[in-house]
């Protein structure tokens, strides 16, 4: 016989990461939750009624925001016990709460930015507002300084704990920095206490330090995987072309891919990487809304480029 404190069950909730370009910066689709907080579009997933995930996750993305979801893939499993979600649910069910979490991609942010559904408060934020010890794009970003020094107390006399911050945030070694590993630097702030989830969770006071807006359960969590899978599929395969409209600069370009990964790129290397790759091609038309000379606009290439050999884009860092 099952105790009344032991989860007798599973609920499955479904998550979505939406990521976009608006404003020069790239966005991400969020709701309210019940408490205020920022929260990723979710919904529980019913085995007698949706017959898939995905059409399961389509359905409340359009219900809850009134955006329509194009290219959707599976980010991950999250079921880990002990984090405000998934844990068990309040009531006499007791259930266990899986996330299964969701990247979309869409180069429609900054035109359906005016159709969002308002009631449920449905807007699209900024990433890095979210993660700002990322932003690299104007030097080292100033919310390291405080967290720096905190992970520093927190590791003080534990070796193990001292080779994971230097690992993960390299402090004053940015040539070091993996802009991959979004979730792995945000899970060790979670686990230093740093972050406002994870005082949330153990019923102590928010830190004071500036560490991102919180997000509802554990959906900063899924929203950094999807932010760590999209900087590494950029290097391998050009995702970058699904947030851009169908004609662009090589500027337009570069300051997406910039706004993606939150470092600043080579202007000359990452123009002569970007033709080299054939993934663009001209259309022998220039846009004229730059504020400087006329710039000439690009489209992606309809074939695969080398022998159909599929490639990223090229990121070099300016040092």
């Amino acid at each position: 016989m099952n105790s009344p404190a032991s989860p007798t069950g599973i609920r499955i909730g479904l998550s979505a990461v939406v990521i976009g370009l608006r404003l020069g910066e790239a966005v991400v689709l969020t709701t309210r939750a019940e408490d205020g907080s920022a929260a990723l579009p979710f919904g529980p997933f019913d085995p007698a009624r949706d017959r898939t995930f995905e059409l399961a996750l389509r359905a409340f993305v359009t219900d809850q925001t009134g955006f329509r979801p194009g290219y959707v893939e599976q980010l991950y499993t999250f079921g880990d016990l002990g984090r405000d979600s998934p844990r068990a649910t309040q009531g006499p069910e007791r259930l266990r709460e899986v996330s299964v979490g969701y990247l979309a991609l869409t180069a429609d942010a900054a035109d359906t930015a005016a159709i969002l559904r308002h009631d449920g408060d449905a807007r699209w934020r900024p990433v890095l507002d979210f993660f700002p010890w990322e932003d690299y794009r104007q030097g080292r970003p100033a919310a390291l300084t405080g967290l720096e020094g905190a992970l520093k107390t927190w590791a003080a006399g534990d070796a193990r704990k001292q080779a994971r911050v230097e690992a993960l945030f390299a402090p004053g070694a940015e040539a070091r920095w993996s802009d991959s590993r979004v979730l792995e630097r945000y899970e060790l702030l979670y686990e230093a206490g740093l972050v406002v989830e994870a005082a949330r969770d153990a019923d102590r006071p928010a830190p004071a330090l500036p560490s991102g807006a919180p997000m509802a359960s554990d959906h900063r969590r899924i929203l950094a995987t999807g932010l760590g899978r999209l900087r590494s599929k950029l290097r391998y395969r050009p995702v970058l072309f699904d947030l851009m409209p169908g004609t662009f600069t090589l500027s337009d370009l570069q300051r997406a891919a910039e706004a993606t990964t939150g470092v600043t790129l080579h202007k000359q290397n990452f123009r002569r990487g970007v033709e080299r790759t054939g993934l663009v091609r001209a259309t022998g038309r220039f846009s004229t809304g730059t504020g400087g000379r006329p710039a000439e606009l690009f489209t992606r290439s309809a074939s695969d480029p080398l022998d159909g050999q599929t490639l990223g884009l090229p990121l070099p860092v300016l040092r």
